[in-house]
């Protein structure tokens, strides 16, 4: 039991749950607000798993939500808001970020335990593929600092962040990994431009905020939202895309969601919602639907962000 406790402590810590709680113990919750964007609302509970911390969450194109547990390392899918979760597959070494590939199957990183820390020097981490109707999972790519974020291009190129390194992967279609493709510090969450040219990430940890760096020359990045004062402990978390391509980004620890207008400008479309860990917007016609955007968290909550709401907007596919 004590070893269970201990490794459930550690996993969730790595991605900042952990730093999250003891800030808040320590009276930091009262980060500076954000100006609340039009037409903010309340939050609705669409799902939960009890004692899960979640940390990568995406929807199929029949509306159903699939998301990862780094307490167990189980991917669940939820067919409809209200609906239980359903255990489909475990993924050893602890499950990270989902995301679709070209061909319509399910990705995982895996690799989402203490040994983020220096993934950037082991590279330890990997992308596999899962059969959402067997449950088995196959690596398709290793030797990557982390998988906290995952997102696919249209050509079938896999790009992967640590927020606790610097490094961002790239897995070619021909399976070739660069484990050093571009380097920005703290790098969380992935989300691709509607035209694959800008990588848009969020900065948790090192000098908070959000940036989008160059496809074609990764060298390159431009920062969105550079926090100051008490702001810097927000804690950004996994970004989605609207289809105007301005980044949604969850906060750890100030419970926020921002939608980011253009650069230094951001408004909240909600609060309240601590452990914040990965926003995605839905896919199809029921279920988790296309344009309703949905948040997942480190307390194994789902919920709905009215205020998020954009008819052209759906859950992330090549």
């Amino acid at each position: 039991m004590r070893t269970r406790i201990f490794d459930r402590g550690i996993r969730v810590g790595i991605t900042g749950a952990l730093v999250a709680g003891s800030l808040l113990a320590l009276g930091v919750s009262g980060a500076e607000a954000a100006p609340l964007c039009p037409g903010s609302s309340p939050t609705i509970l669409s799902a939960q798993i009890p004692g899960a911390a979640l940390e990568g969450v995406t929807v199929d194109g029949h509306g159903r939500l699939y998301t990862t547990d780094l307490v167990s390392g189980r991917i669940f899918r939820i067919d409809a808001p209200g609906a239980a979760a359903v255990p489909i597959a475990t993924v050893p070494g602890g499950a990270g970020a989902l995301a679709w590939d070209t061909d319509g199957s399910l990705l995982v990183g895996t690799g989402a335990n203490a040994g983020v820390l220096i993934g950037d020097l082991t590279r330890t981490a990997s992308v596999a593929r899962v059969d959402v109707n067997s449950g088995v999972v196959t690596p398709i790519a290793g030797g990557l600092s982390a998988a906290n974020g995952l997102a696919v291009a249209h050509d079938g190129t896999i790009y992967a962040t640590n927020d606790f390194g610097s490094l961002i992967g790239k897995v070619s279609p021909n399976g070739a990994v660069d484990p050093a493709w571009a380097s920005l510090p703290s790098a969380n969450g992935a989300a691709l431009s509607a035209d694959n040219r800008w990588l848009y990430v969020s900065r948790t940890f090192a000098n908070p905020g959000v940036s989008r760096i160059s496809v074609d020359n990764p060298g390159y990045s431009e920062s969105l939202v550079d926090l100051s004062g008490l702001e810097i402990f927000s804690a950004p978390d996994g970004l989605t895309l609207d289809s105007h391509d301005r980044a949604i980004v969850p906060t750890d620890i100030s419970g926020e969601v921002w939608r980011i207008d253009g650069p230094g400008q951001y408004c909240a479309l909600t609060s309240g919602l601590q452990a914040s860990s990965v926003l995605t917007y839905g896919r199809g016609n029921s279920g988790f639907a296309a344009g309703h955007l949905y948040r997942a968290g480190f307390d194994g909550k789902i919920f709905e962000i009215p205020a998020g709401f954009d008819a052209g907007a759906q859950a992330a596919t090549p």
